[in-house]
């Protein structure tokens, strides 16, 4: 089932330019290699049958990138990870790791997207889009556009499923986001569909939804800069049970900048040489720069850090403090032991644990922190040897790039 409808702020670099006394012109305008990422913050209710179940605190990270240009159409590339925690969970607290999408589209200077059918993200697509005309504060206009939702898991539907619907779209003329003044745009629509019967025993056989956005242009950077939405999903499901989401999202655009990844590698080496930290190594991977904790001590069979191990992580703390513009992934890694589904839970426990410690110690946000586990997955030594076991059983901190 979708958490929100949060994926709409995949969007290019914005152009604006003035036309005329109060007037603007939008349309998408983007370079080859431009970066971008994209963090939305969603609290969301879930109801069965008008009755409250839980509370989520959800966090959407977005990392794109502009492969080229072809025939005006930006080609992007992008990744999506969702993570969530329970509201009411302890502040320090990180958010657990829940799924990743691949993703690859073209966008046109009006906003439409070209897609493969195969791709589950971007969920809302063709929003915002257009219109080839000056827009004076108050004008209106209507686009088509869709989402696309993945069943797979709750309905046993395996293409995206494709929802259609229009959307309607006000120029508000300049409002305010964190004290600072950009043009907006509201985008509203609502959605209504009946599937009808599908492979399985539960399938939905009505969706009804409903978004309310504005949107948030940083004319400076030329570029959007942020959003927010109220939304809400209703699943009226085969076997006469209702599932309501309701909730509100922020998101705000980053522009990632270019990093050096050796240089930063070699002056992390440099400070861990120097300070005679030992089991730590430093390497240079496709997502930025691993920290490896190798051997970390944790209590028997258990998440919980050996108090030794906390002046190690202090150190490294201080070290991860000098690239706070930087989000970090807490990776959780074990030895060749039990079952996969053990492996699995107790190196993402174990990465849970390393990761509150550095919020704890506000080295990061809990936002800004991807906390995975990845078992006996990815070796970095022979599980055959005492020795080789030591170095698998690891945290790693990467310093990402995007």
């Amino acid at each position: 089932m979708p958490k929100s409808n949060v994926w709409n702020m995949l969007v290019l670099v914005l152009l604006w330019s003035p036309a005329g006394l109060g007037a603007e012109t939008f349309f998408y305008k983007s370079q080859t290699s431009d970066k971008y990422r994209i963090i939305s913050q969603v609290n969301e209710e879930v109801y069965v049958n008008r009755r409250l179940s839980h509370q989520s605190e959800i966090v959407n990270r977005i990392v794109g990138e502009v492969r080229g240009i072809q025939n005006g159409i930006a080609q992007h590339r992008v990744v999506f990870q969702t993570a969530e925690r329970g509201v009411g969970t302890d502040e320090n607290r990180s958010f657990q790791w829940d799924l990743e999408y691949n993703s690859e589209f073209g966008r046109d200077p009006q906003g439409y997207i070209t897609i493969d059918q195969q791709y589950f993200m971007p969920v809302v697509r063709n929003v915002p889009v257009f219109p080839e005309r000056d827009l004076q504060p108050g004008d209106t206009w209507s686009t088509e556009a869709y989402e696309m939702h993945d069943f797979r898991a709750n309905f046993g539907i395996q293409e995206p499923y494709r929802i259609p619907f229009m959307a309607h779209y006000t120029f508000l003329g300049n409002q305010e986001w964190q004290g600072k003044e950009y043009p907006a745009i509201s985008v509203s629509y609502r959605i209504f569909t009946e599937p009808g019967a599908v492979s399985g025993n539960l399938y939905p056989i009505r969706i009804l939804g409903a978004s309310d956005q504005v949107v948030y242009w940083d004319r400076a950077l030329g570029q959007p800069a942020a959003y927010q939405e109220q939304f809400r999903m209703v699943f009226s499901l085969s076997n006469g049970v209702t599932i309501e989401y309701r909730g509100r999202a922020e998101a705000e655009v980053v522009e990632s900048q270019a990093m050096d990844k050796e240089k930063i590698a070699e002056e992390i080496a440099d400070d861990i040489n120097r300070l005679g930290i030992g089991a730590i190594s430093v390497r240079v991977t496709d997502e930025g720069i691993a920290i490896s904790l190798e051997d970390i001590q944790f209590q028997p069979d258990s998440a919980v850090l050996v108090s030794e191990e906390q002046d190690k992580l202090d150190t490294v703390a201080a070290i991860l403090m000098r690239y706070q513009d930087r989000d970090i992934l807490v990776g959780g890694h074990t030895a060749l032991a039990g079952s996969a589904a053990g492996r699995m839970q107790l190196s993402q426990e174990r990465a849970a644990a390393v990761a509150d410690y550095l919020i704890r110690h506000k080295v990061r946000s809990p936002e800004r922190v991807v906390v995975r586990g990845y078992g006996a997955e990815r070796p970095i030594a022979d599980n055959r040897t005492d020795a080789g076991r030591q170095q698998n059983r690891r945290v790693e901190i990467t310093i990402l790039e995007n």
